[in-house]
């Protein structure tokens, strides 16, 4: 909405500066922070006055969640959501598709969180809204941005797959983007929302590889840089880069409040609805490949509890002492401090990587 300031720049070049994407980014980051900042606290004193006993508590857990964590108000993500698209709409353009697109995926799988989250609190039981139907409205919310995006997308990019490090390598799969793309975003929903199990450790690896996503967003919609790095230019998609920069901004709201010993969980509300905002980022920009390295953390904590799911299965024994895998270095005695912070350095090297696929070619 800020964009159309633009318009006032007759009365002073000050109004300039909201053509600039990089200094609306800065005001979208800020305005972020500070509703984080604002709300934060009186959110989570009403969330502790609803929920009483907090969120419930796997019993097969780690023994130590049970004395630590009980009573803990869940549904936190509620304040991210709130930071992240009130400061996208301030600041981005309006008349932009991707920023709607990305904005109609975060919703749709924090509603669907927030859905769960409700059912676990109010039954007082760890299993929320049965996984088939979960799983089957987050694909139809996939099913419609996957549709929405190669309608965004130009013809010569619309039903592709874009390979990394190669030079226009393209993979044409037509109608078959759709269910591509849906199993993108749908699998990083569900990634991240698995990898959310310890305080601090989800938040931080979903701001690290939202900001790269930015950064190719940014990069993906300037001709000036896709022809000097020889990659796929996608229009548009620059304006997502302000997206990217308020969930910077949300994030690190939120972690104020979700540092060890967290005050809040962000709950199913926003780890789908942030897994599901890295999908549909990596998908507009053409980059699904890369999102598998930039999140290869969420990629090894969903492999996790399908290797042992399927294993124990088969077998009736473990591959892990418990999955996700944060849980089996918990069962190896490692602390949770030491975990969240040395998945946090995981993820900072997987992004680098995946940033570096912009150059190499």
């Amino acid at each position: 909405m800020l964009y159309w300031l633009k318009d006032l720049s007759n009365i002073g070049d000050l109004f300039n500066l909201f053509t600039y994407i990089s200094f609306r980014a800065g005001g979208a980051f800020l305005t972020a922070l500070i509703i984080s900042f604002t709300f934060g606290q009186p959110m989570i004193n009403w969330l502790k006055k609803k929920q009483k006993t907090g969120q419930p508590i796997r019993d097969d857990g780690p023994e130590s969640h049970i004395l630590q964590k009980a009573g803990t108000p869940t549904m936190g993500g509620a304040l991210i959501l709130l930071s992240l698209l009130v400061s996208t709409l301030l600041w981005a353009r309006p008349d932009n598709g991707y920023i709607w697109l990305v904005l109609f995926v975060t919703a749709g799988f924090g509603l669907i969180g927030f859905a769960d989250d409700y059912a676990k609190v109010t039954r007082q039981n760890t299993k929320g809204v049965s996984g088939r139907l979960r799983m089957g409205i987050g694909a139809i919310v996939a099913i419609i941005a996957s549709i929405w995006a190669m309608y965004l997308q130009p013809p010569e990019l619309s039903g592709y797959l874009a390979f990394p490090i190669f030079k226009n390598a393209l993979l044409y799969l037509g109608y078959f983007f759709v269910p591509f793309a849906m199993i993108v975003i749908l699998g990083a929903a569900n990634a991240v929302n698995m990898t959310d199990g310890l305080d601090g450790l989800a938040i931080m690896p979903v701001m690290i590889a939202g900001g790269s996503l930015g950064v190719i967003a940014y990069v993906v919609g300037r001709t000036d840089f896709t022809e000097y790095l020889e990659v796929h230019y996608v229009s548009g998609t620059s304006e997502i880069a302000i997206f990217a920069a308020a969930l910077i901004g949300a994030g690190l709201g939120f972690l104020w409040y979700n540092a060890p010993p967290a005050a809040v969980f962000m709950g199913d509300t926003g780890s789908l609805a942030l897994g599901g905002a890295l999908g549909a980022i990596a998908v507009a920009t053409k980059h699904e490949i890369v999102l598998a390295v930039i999140g290869g953390l969420f990629v090894v904590e969903a492999m996790s509890v399908i290797i042992q799911v399927f294993y124990f299965k088969r077998t009736g024994k473990r591959v892990f002492l418990m999955a996700p895998i944060h849980h089996h270095f918990e069962k190896k005695g490692w602390g949770e401090a030491q975990i969240v912070i040395r998945f946090w350095i995981i993820s900072v090297i997987l992004a680098l990587i995946g940033l570096a696929t912009l150059k190499l070619r």
